[in-house]
């Protein structure tokens, strides 16, 4: 039923602070997103007239696992036809500076359905979904990326094309060039067990379980307080009140209740603290 196992997404979009978060109802139209990341001697800049919810994560997840191995690639060749040229041209509009340079970076297209993306990642595949799937993408594609490194700035979209048919509910979408350099293994990667994904049952969980692949290695551990796992939930939760933290704690406790459930270890200090191992990674 499922085709793939992992996700090798990028480090600068899975570690950012507030990037994905639990929403409430209303926050959509209150919130707007705005998250600043400093990555290695990067500065990643993240906005968008909509917040990104746990939905839009997920689907993000299943997208650059899509990209991996079934994704087509698009490069910038002499051996390329000129069709092939001409298509990576209209998906892509690359930074001043490599325009200049004319050079343009590659990227990875994925051109397969709705639906299988929904499955992919555990969504069920009925209509309403399909269409708050087509919407996630939609949303993720309105965010821009504003890259600082050095001296140089330049911006990309966080999907560098889209377009879908809603009579067949055919998906064609373009990963922006940082993911697809992860994907391709040009730069650090973060691996994401998709097979975890499926099996998460709440927000909280899911959340906090991207976050932690972004810093835990495969078979190693980690750790981190109560109230740390709980911003990767709710980013202003060190402003809540007493009584919404502790919800908060609670909330997460069982949201590492489910990661156990997975395989992973956790083991909770006097103090809060969580000594966190993710399982070993099995080859098969």
């Amino acid at each position: 039923m499922f085709d793939l196992t992992h996700a090798r997404h990028d480090p600068g979009h899975v570690l950012a602070p507030g990037l994905f978060r639990s929403l409430g109802a209303g926050d959509r139209k209150k919130l707007k997103l705005d998250v600043t990341y400093i990555h290695g001697k990067e500065r990643l800049e993240f906005t968008g007239f909509e917040p990104l919810g746990v939905d839009d994560m997920r689907v993000l997840q299943g997208l650059v696992a899509m990209a991996g191995p079934e994704g087509l690639m698009l490069r910038d060749g002499e051996g390329e036809t000129k069709g092939g040229k001409q298509l990576a041209l209209d998906l892509f509009t690359p930074p001043h500076e490599i325009l200049a340079a004319g050079k343009k970076p590659d990227t990875l297209v994925v051109r397969d359905s709705l639906r299988r993306l929904a499955r992919e990642v555990g969504m069920d595949e009925g209509g309403k979904t399909i269409k708050q799937i087509r919407k996630s993408v939609e949303r993720l594609f309105g965010v821009t990326i504003f890259v600082q490194s050095g001296k140089t700035r330049f911006a990309t979209r966080l999907l560098s094309s889209y377009a879908s048919d809603e009579g067949t509910g055919d998906l064609f979408v373009a990963v922006n060039p940082r993911v697809a350099e992860a994907i391709l293994g040009d730069r650090q990667h973060v691996r994401i067990d998709l097979d975890e994904v499926r099996n998460l049952k709440t927000d909280p969980a899911r959340l906090i379980h991207q976050r932690l692949c972004g810093w835990i290695d495969c078979g190693k551990s980690g750790k981190a307080s109560l109230d740390t796992l709980s911003e990767y939930v709710w980013p202003d939760s060190p402003t809540a009140t007493d009584a919404a933290r502790r919800k908060h704690r609670m909330k997460v406790r069982a949201a590492m209740k489910e990661l156990e459930a997975l395989g992973w270890s956790v083991v909770e200090d006097r103090k809060g603290i969580c000594t966190i191992t993710r399982p070993r990674l099995i080859k098969s």
